[in-house]
């Protein structure tokens, strides 16, 4: 199939690229670079896929990659109404994996026009290009911050997302409603993801698995929310990139009830992590012990979260199975390397 991935600089979207390609696909991805985080991160994810640091700056220029044959760039911001629709024209997607996103639930406190620009507007814009050349397929990213206040779990798909407590959690909410409405106008399948907590290699510096292991390794004090009173369904990439590529993979007309279009899953690691144990799987790793800053909650954040993914195991065959002593070795490993 040829696929387009976007976001494919970012963290999962560098995953899902490399696994879909190792998979025979023919890939086609962007990215807009932005300075989120640092930028020379995205860059290099992009190198390991062989595409040259300085052919992936200019804008709306296709690049085809160094090492892969079946693999291509474009450095595009998905508000770009043009450009897209000059990408679908030209490429003639099968599927589309859409993971490009204003991520951040902090963050979309300062800046909440970055978020309606690339979350909604930006969603929009790849929801008409699927409709227009007839995409059969779109895969794109929600988020577990959906759930809110949630109190209940493990959280269940059928639960009620109706109080995000972020601006990020409401453009995910309002891509589920966009996607819902495309399925049922325009006929073509939507799958939305509820991402949960994802950590792993080549991960976020502004992620919780980044920060901790910076801030222990420079002796810096660690900043730790709610007194440690936390839950995460922390999960490893490689499950979620399993996971994902099995959803673009299996044709429509294969899938349990196909005629169903519109479809939301939750992603995770079907457990809750304490987040002091999970601070003590990075102690152990180090062989050193983090100081600590206890502090109160943060806005826009929860307490527990925790991912029901049996209706994920029971269509897909997902089964994430990294534990946190794994995962986080293997990240540390990762972090040593690299910095």
């Amino acid at each position: 199939m040829k696929i387009l991935v976007t976001g494919a600089a970012g963290f999962i979207g560098f995953f899902v690229s490399k696994k879909l390609l190792e998979n025979g696909h023919a890939v086609v991805c962007l990215d807009n670079i932005n300075a989120y985080y640092d930028k020379n991160l995205k860059y290099d994810r992009l190198a390991q896929l062989g595409i040259a640091p300085n052919e992936a700056e200019e804008y709306n220029k296709p690049v085809q990659s160094l090492s892969q044959t079946n693999f291509s760039f474009v450095r595009l911001n998905l508000e770009d109404r043009q450009a897209l629709s000059e990408l679908f024209k030209r490429e003639k997607f099968d599927v589309v994996c859409n993971l490009a996103a204003q991520a951040g639930v902090r963050y979309s406190l300062e800046n909440p026009e970055a978020y309606v620009d690339s979350n909604i507007v930006g969603f929009l814009n790849i929801l008409e290009n699927c409709r227009h050349h007839k995409i059969k397929h779109l895969v794109y990213a929600s988020s577990s911050s959906v759930y809110g206040l949630n109190s209940k779990v493990p959280f269940e798909t059928t639960d009620s997302v109706d109080n995000p407590i972020s601006l990020y959690a409401a453009t995910k909410k309002s891509n589920e409603l966009m996607a819902h409405t495309y399925s049922h106008l325009y006929g073509f399948a939507t799958t939305g993801l509820r991402f949960f907590t994802v950590y792993g290699p080549w991960g976020r510096p502004d992620m919780a698995m980044f920060l901790f292991t910076d801030a222990i390794l420079k002796g810096k004090p660690i900043k730790v929310f709610n007194h440690g009173n936390l839950e995460r369904d922390f999960t490893y990439v490689d499950d979620i990139t399993e996971g994902v590529v099995r959803i673009i993979e299996l044709p429509i007309n294969k899938r349990k009830n196909p005629d169903v279009l519109y479809k939301i899953y939750n992603i995770g690691n079907n457990n809750s992590v304490k987040l002091m144990d999970f601070i003590k799987a990075i102690e152990d790793t180090l062989s050193i012990e983090a100081k600590k800053e206890m502090l109160p909650m943060q806005a826009g954040d929860v307490t527990r979260t925790w991912a029901n993914v049996d209706p994920l195991i029971k269509d897909y065959g997902y089964q994430p199975n990294t534990s946190i002593k794994k995962g986080v070795k293997e990240f540390i490993d990762w972090y040593k390397s690299y910095y």
